[in-house]
C-alpha cells in the first residue's frame, strides 16, 4: 500500500517557480559578489598604487637621464679639452696599448718621428727613428735631442710615451762646458808658461853644452839624452793642454764591461813585470755594456793605475786591485793601492789641471780623466788616508742585457 509523503517532503520537492532564484543560490551569488566588489577594490587599489610608483619611478628614471646627459655633456667636453691640450703640447705623447702598439699620437710626436701610423708597432718606431744620442738617456730624431720617458697605464697595460724635445738644452750645455773650458784655460796659460819654463830652460842648457866641440863624446850622449828626455816632456805638456782644452767626445761605442777590464790588465802588464807589484782583478758586472769612447775610458782608468804604480812599493809588498761592479744603473770600477796614501789637503786638489806630487808629473792626467767620466754622465770618487792606501772610482751609466 502506499504510503503519503510529508507535508515537509512536498514543500522540497516543490518547483520554482520560473523567473525566481532559490534561497541558497541567492545566498552564493550575494557572496559571490561580495568577493568580487572586494578584489575589485584591491585590484583598483592596486592599480592606483601602481600608478604612483610608475610616476615616481618615471620622475626618477628622468632624474638619472639627466645627470647621465650631463655627465655626458661634461666628460665630452673635458676629452674636448684634453684633445685641444695634447694638440698644443710642444711635447710629443704617444698613446700604447697593452701590445705596444700606437692608438694615439699628438702633432709633436708626429713632428719629432716622421710620419706614425695608428696601429704601428712601438719597438718598430724606436728601431727605425732614435738614435742614442751623446748624453746618456737622450736620443736622436733627424736632427733633434729627444729625452724618452714612458710611464705605464695602471691596469689597462698601455702606457704613455713622451718625448721632450732638449735640443735648445743641449746646445747651450755644450756652449757652456766650452766656456768653461775657455776660462779654465786662461786660468791655466799663466800656469802653464811656469811649467814650460823649467824643462825648456833645461833643454836649452844641455843644447848650449853640445856646442862645446871639446866635449867628450860619452858625455855628449848623455847631454843629448838629457835634452831629448826635456823636450819630450815639453811635448807631453803641450799634448795634455790640449787634451784638456778640447774636452773629451762622448762616442757611441758599445762594449761590455769584462772586455774593457781584460784589455787594461793586459796593456798594464808589461809595466809590472819589472816591478814585482801584483795587480789583483775583480769583476761582477756579469755581461752590463758601457756606450762612449771606449779609447778614452781606456785611457782615463791606465792613468789611474799608472798613478797607483807610483804610489806602491815595488819591493815585492805592491799590490794594485782592479774591480768593478754594477748595481741597477751604474757600473763602478776602482783603482785601488797599498800605497802611503794622501791627506785631505792633498785630495781636493788632485783633479785640478797641473797640480801633481810627482816630479815628473804634468798635472793633467786627473783633470783630463775627471774630464772624461763627465762626459761619459758618470762621477770619480777619491777615498784616501796617510798610511791606508788609495782608492779612485768611476761611476759610470751601464746598460744590462
Amino acid at each position: 500500500m502506499q504510503v503519503p509523503a510529508s507535508k515537509a517532503d512536498t514543500a522540497a520537492e516543490t518547483p520554482v517557480p520560473p523567473g525566481l532564484v532559490a534561497p541558497e543560490e541567492a545566498l552564493r551569488l550575494a557572496e559571490a559578489f561580495r568577493m568580487f566588489s572586494r578584489a575589485s577594490e584591491e585590484l583598483s587599489g592596486a592599480y592606483s598604487e601602481l600608478q604612483g610608483q610608475m610616476a615616481r619611478l618615471t620622475g626618477e628614471l628622468e632624474a638619472a637621464n639627466g645627470a647621465l646627459r650631463q655627465q655626458y655633456l661634461e666628460k665630452a667636453a673635458l676629452t674636448e679639452r684634453l684633445s685641444t691640450l695634447l694638440d698644443a703640447l710642444p711635447a710629443g705623447v704617444v698613446v700604447l696599448d697593452d701590445a705596444g702598439r700606437v692608438v694615439q699620437i699628438n702633432p709633436a710626436a708626429v713632428e719629432f718621428l716622421g710620419e706614425v701610423r695608428l696601429g704601428d708597432s712601438w719597438m718598430s718606431i724606436y728601431g727605425d727613428k732614435l738614435l742614442p744620442g751623446e748624453t746618456p738617456g737622450e736620443f736622436l730624431a733627424d736632427q733633434r735631442h729627444l729625452a724618452i720617458d714612458v710611464t705605464p697605464l695602471g691596469t689597462s697595460g698601455g702606457r704613455i710615451v713622451l718625448l721632450h724635445d732638449v735640443t735648445e738644452a743641449q746646445q747651450l750645455k755644450d756652449q757652456a762646458e766650452r766656456t768653461q773650458r775657455l776660462a779654465a784655460m786662461g786660468e791655466m796659460a799663466a800656469q802653464l808658461a811656469h811649467q814650460l819654463r823649467t824643462p825648456l830652460a833645461a833643454a836649452l842648457l844641455y843644447a848650449g853644452n853640445l856646442e862645446n866641440a871639446e866635449l867628450p863624446a860619452a858625455s855628449r850622449n848623455s847631454i843629448a839624452q838629457k835634452t831629448v828626455a826635456r823636450l819630450k816632456h815639453i811635448e807631453r805638456l803641450i799634448q795634455d793642454m790640449l787634451l784638456f782644452a778640447r774636452g773629451e767626445a762622448l762616442g757611441q761605442d758599445r762594449f761590455v764591461v769584462k772586455d774593457l777590464l781584460a784589455e787594461l790588465a793586459q796593456n798594464f802588464e808589461p809595466l809590472l813585470a819589472k816591478t814585482g807589484v801584483r795587480l789583483v782583478l775583480h769583476d761582477d758586472t756579469a755581461d752590463a755594456r758601457l756606450v762612449g769612447n771606449r779609447k778614452s775610458l781606456i785611457s782615463a782608468l791606465t792613468s789611474l793605475l799608472e798613478n797607483a804604480l807610483q804610489a806602491v812599493d815595488g819591493g815585492g809588498q805592491g799590490r794594485i786591485e782592479l774591480s768593478a761592479r754594477c748595481d741597477e744603473a751604474y757600473v763602478s770600477i776602482a783603482v785601488s793601492d797599498n800605497g802611503p796614501g794622501m791627506d785631505k789637503a792633498t785630495v781636493s786638489r788632485l783633479f785640478q789641471p797641473f797640480f801633481t806630487t810627482r816630479s815628473d808629473g804634468t798635472g793633467l792626467g786627473l783633470a783630463i780623466a775627471h774630464g772624461i767620466v763627465r762626459a761619459h754622465g758618470g762621477t770619480i770618487d777619491v777615498q784616501s788616508s796617510p798610511g791606508a792606501g788609495t782608492t779612485f772610482t768611476f761611476s759610470l751609466p751601464c746598460q744590462k742585457n
